[in-house]
């Protein structure tokens, strides 16, 4: 049970458990297609949540049978290529997950799909009912990935298997998504929702402090070599000494207690 629902949007779900800040995709007429009135409400509600100093963790997740199913065909159909060049399409919106500081976590219980699927891999972390599915089908309507998919799956799975979800289109379970490795956990699609939010909670009870910096070393792996890698390590590492939390932590774990988080 939430602590907190929202019930200010039309396409979107925002619930508080604890300090897991969740964000439900709620249009199951177009399996949660990401349009633009679902890009507008993810967006806002996720700033909202970063910016709130009681959310540790923010989740997506979708209701009915889709994550995100991909993006709203319907809609793009219509545009040519002076609109998306100069609105610069997807962009502007969907990318506020990638950049968001907190915690992310995809909690995936069906298909996620073209933007579906590169909105999940935004996420630090994907969970993945065992009714999920995965792909990035845009060869079959002509196009390509436009929203990280051929990138940040690369960075994930690799060339190979990045091109044979890419030029194929195919689908793949949760199943073989967890064994090429990009999804970290897969639960029962009866209790999934359940557990999800178990591990979002067990990452949400860390200190933010700590979470944060975990977050912006690790993404740093994959945006410079392993020197520079090693060198931002150590150095966010000693940032760690001038917290609360860092003090807190390692008495606490002298005096052998549970530490108290002031989360800065």
């Amino acid at each position: 049970m939430s602590d907190n629902s929202t019930t200010d949007y039309s396409t979107i779900e925002t619930e508080i458990h604890g300090r897991v800040g969740l964000i439900r995709f709620n249009k199951p007429q177009t399996l949660n297609a990401l349009g633009n009135d679902i890009a507008l409400e993810l967006a806002e509600s996720a700033r909202a949540f970063d910016a709130n100093d009681d959310i540790g963790v923010i989740m997506l997740t979708g209701s009915g049978k889709a994550f995100v199913a991909g993006a709203d065909i319907s809609e793009m159909v219509k545009l040519d290529y002076n609109e998306v060049y100069s609105k610069n399409y997807f962009t502007g919106t969907h990318d506020v997950v990638a950049n968001l500081r907190k915690p992310t976590i995809a909690a995936v219980n069906g298909f996620a799909l073209g933007g579906g699927c590169e909105l999940a891999l935004m996420c630090d972390m994907i969970i993945a009912s065992d009714r999920a599915k995965f792909g990035q089908p845009e060869i079959n309507l002509g196009t390509i990935p436009g929203m990280g998919g051929s990138q940040r799956l690369a960075r994930t799975i690799g060339k190979q298997l990045t091109m044979d979800l890419c030029l194929t289109g195919r689908m793949i379970t949760a199943a073989e998504a967890k064994e090429m490795g990009f999804v970290s956990r897969v639960f029962d699609s009866e209790t999934f929702i359940d557990d999800a939010l178990m591990v979002a909670q067990e990452v949400a009870s860390k200190s933010l402090a700590a979470t944060m910096r975990v977050k912006e070393v690790v993404n740093r792996a994959f945006e410079t070599t392993l020197q520079e890698g090693l060198l931002a390590e150590q150095r966010l590492f000693y940032t760690t000494f001038a917290t609360d939390d860092r003090k807190e932590g390692m008495q606490a774990f002298l005096d052998k207690r549970s530490a108290v988080w002031k989360h800065k």
